[in-house]
């Protein structure tokens, strides 16, 4: 997905970043673009208040999708999506929103139009998401975002 590509280039991090390299970098940008730095103009401040804006969603974003976030959470995951029905699903731009009937709700990035056309025509969506999706593409819980947020 491009929003991943583009917030790893922003953070100048690969695949395997792990959280502590992740924290740090976020750490050195934000010491470089924070707003206080730039006081000599409005629009020098300005560029720098975007700019900070967008390293915090990456670095959010980003720790939401990495290995060890969703390895403390794949208890809770595999109960899920092991148990719990599909409630809705949504798709946009390569991406596949699934709540479930638990409450718990999972983004899956860079879901082919294809897979989501045969989860649509699927006699048991459950079942061809166990399959086809749920252990094949990258995904974050968004119902964790929107209970901290």
């Amino acid at each position: 997905m491009k929003k991943i590509v583009d917030y790893r280039k922003l953070l100048n991090v690969n695949e395997s970043a792990e959280l502590s390299e992740l924290k740090s970098t976020y750490r050195s940008l934000m010491k470089e673009w924070h707003p206080d730095k730039f006081q000599d103009s409005e629009e020098s401040k300005h560029a720098a208040e975007e700019k900070s804006k967008t390293i915090i969603e990456a670095y959010h974003f980003l720790v939401s999708i990495a290995p060890e976030t969703r390895a403390q959470s794949l208890a809770e995951y595999t109960a899920t999506t092991g148990t719990a029905a599909i409630a809705d699903f949504e798709y946009k731009s390569q991406v596949l929103r699934v709540d479930f009937t638990d409450g718990n709700s999972y983004e899956y990035f860079d879901v082919p139009k294809a897979v989501y056309v045969k989860l649509v025509n699927a006699d048991s969506p459950g079942r061809f998401a166990r399959r086809h999706i749920y252990n094949e593409y990258v995904y974050r819980s968004t119902s964790k975002l929107v209970a901290t947020a």
